[in-house]
């Protein structure tokens, strides 16, 4: 069961660039688990480290700005999260305390993984987005996505409304990945198993 996805307010960070690809977001080199776990360290450790294998920190790269700290929202341009389908890239943001990503457009398969594993993804247009990435950090976003609205709090009568799916949009207010929401329908699963166990009972010969 994930968190769900209700309201947030957090700290947006800009990492303001078009054609973010799921290597840049976590680089193969840094995927050495089988789990979830482990991955949040890895996450843009191309820029966020001057030296990776170290994990000597780059003062300059956003995340690692003192006003950015504790950021759970990033902002970016078009097609973030392009490249590979690797679900690592959504893991090691999700492990790093994003809940959030607003940006332009996104890779498609990258949009899917977010969904998937609570992780918002909000698509606005580019004019919008550009009005968000150029206000002096830190820059504070509401979300509420039952009403699929963007508040900013340096913007006090700014707010613009998102699209998202709906079945997406259950996904993340109810906290479901895939397996749980089959779950939620084990009362029509155990029925139909009853009926056809009495239907075709070599079927369940060996149970």
């Amino acid at each position: 069961m994930l968190e769900p996805f209700l309201t947030h307010e957090g700290t947006a960070a800009v990492l303001m660039r078009d054609n973010v690809d799921t290597d840049q977001i976590i680089p193969s080199r840094e995927m050495k688990t089988v789990s979830q776990q482990g991955l949040g360290e890895g996450l843009f450790a191309a820029e966020r480290y001057l030296d990776p294998a170290a994990r000597r920190v780059d003062p300059d790269f956003v995340l690692n700005r003192p006003e950015q700290v504790g950021s759970t929202i990033l902002i970016s341009g078009e097609n973030f999260g392009c490249g590979s389908s690797r679900e690592h890239a959504v893991w090691a943001l999700k492990e790093y305390g994003i809940r959030a990503v607003i940006a332009k457009s996104f890779g498609e398969i990258f949009h899917g993984n977010c969904i998937r594993n609570g992780v918002l993804p909000v698509t606005l247009a580019p004019a919008q987005v550009d009005q968000l990435a150029a206000i002096e950090a830190p820059v504070r976003i509401s979300i509420n996505l039952e009403d699929q609205i963007l508040y900013c709090s340096a913007l006090p009568d700014w707010s613009q409304r998102f699209e998202i799916g709906e079945f997406a949009r259950r996904l993340l207010t109810e906290g479901l990945d895939p397996i749980t929401l089959t779950l939620t329908e084990m009362d029509r699963i155990e029925a139909f198993q009853a009926r056809d166990a009495e239907a075709r009972p070599w079927v369940y010969a060996n149970d």
